[in-house]
C-alpha cells in the first residue's frame, strides 16, 4: 500500500481547487518565454469551469502546472485545502493519482488492455479500493453508456467511445479535481455533446471541481463559468451557468481577445 501521507489532509475537505499567483516560463535558447504570468483561479466542488483563449495563451500549461506534470515557477495550487508540494516529485505523483482525474484530447488508452482494464488501471496502480477495481470500473462505464464495451479493446472502439473510456478512467477513483484538455477535439459534434453532458453530470454527482480547456464556444457554453486567458493571465470571466445554447457572449469575448 503506497504512503499517502502527502494527501491525507485533503480527505476531509471538499473545497475544490484554488490557484494563487501561478507563474510559468520556459527557456528557449537564451531567451525566457513567459507563458503564465499570474493566475488566480478557484473552482468549487461540483462546479464546471472552462478555460479559453488564443493559441499560445497558456491553457494547457495551466492544466499541466495544476497536475504537477509541469512545475510552476511561482504560486501555489491547493486541492481540497492541501497545498501541492511541487518540491517532492513523489508526493506530487501520489496526490495526482488519488485526487486528480485527467482527460486528454488524445485518449492515451493502453491497446493491450480491455476497456474495463484501462478504466480500472488508476485503482490498480494506487492500490485504492482494493478488490473493488473491476466493479467500480463497470459502474462508471455503465453511467457513461459504455457497459457493453467493457470487454472490448481500444481498436474495437470509435473515437467517441475511446474518449468516453478515457473519461471513465478519469472518474473511476472519484477524484476531487477533474482536468480535461480539449476532450471533444477529436470527436464529432454529437459525441462532443454527449461528452460534455457526461463531464458536467459527473462533476455534479461526484462533487468534483471540473476545469476544462476547449476551443469550442458551443462546448464552453455548458460551463458554469468561462475564464479567458490572454498574455498569461485571466483577462475576463463570463458567468455562463450552464446555458448550453447561449454561445453569443462566448464568441464576443473571444473576438475581443484577438483584437
Amino acid at each position: 500500500m503506497p504512503d499517502t501521507s502527502a494527501v491525507t489532509a485533503a480527505e476531509d475537505s471538499a473545497d475544490g481547487l484554488q490557484v494563487r499567483g501561478l507563474a510559468k516560463s520556459y527557456q528557449v535558447g537564451r531567451a525566457v518565454l513567459p507563458v503564465l504570468t499570474s493566475i488566480d483561479l478557484g473552482v468549487d466542488a461540483g462546479e464546471m469551469v472552462v478555460i479559453m483563449g488564443p493559441s499560445g495563451s497558456g491553457k494547457t500549461t495551466l492544466l499541466n502546472c495544476i497536475s504537477g506534470i509541469d512545475v510552476p515557477d511561482a504560486g501555489e495550487v491547493i486541492i481540497g485545502g492541501t497545498a501541492v508540494d511541487f518540491a517532492s516529485e513523489r508526493e506530487t505523483t501520489l496526490l495526482r493519482r488519488r485526487w486528480i482525474g485527467m482527460v486528454f484530447q488524445f485518449f492515451n488508452l493502453i491497446p493491450s488492455l480491455t476497456v474495463r482494464e484501462n478504466v480500472a488501471l488508476p485503482l490498480m496502480i494506487s492500490n485504492a479500493f482494493d478488490g473493488e477495481a473491476p466493479a467500480r470500473a463497470d459502474a462508471v462505464l455503465e453511467r457513461l453508456g459504455m457497459a457493453e464495451r467493457g470487454t472490448h479493446y481500444p481498436f474495437q472502439l470509435s473515437g467517441g467511445e475511446m474518449q468516453l473510456a478515457s473519461i471513465a478512467r478519469a472518474l473511476v477513483a472519484s477524484p476531487d479535481i477533474v482536468l480535461a484538455d480539449e476532450p471533444t477535439g477529436n470527436v464529432n459534434p454529437a459525441i462532443g455533446r454527449q461528452i460534455m453532458d457526461s463531464l458536467r453530470a459527473a462533476a455534479k454527482e461526484q462533487s468534483a471541481a471540473l476545469l476544462m480547456v476547449t476551443h469550442s464556444p458551443e462546448h464552453a457554453a455548458w460551463a458554469d463559468r468561462i475564464c479567458f486567458l490572454k498574455d498569461g493571465a485571466i483577462a475576463e470571466e463570463l458567468a455562463q451557468q450552464g446555458r448550453k445554447g447561449d454561445v453569443g457572449p462566448v464568441y464576443e469575448r473571444l473576438q475581443a481577445l484577438t483584437i
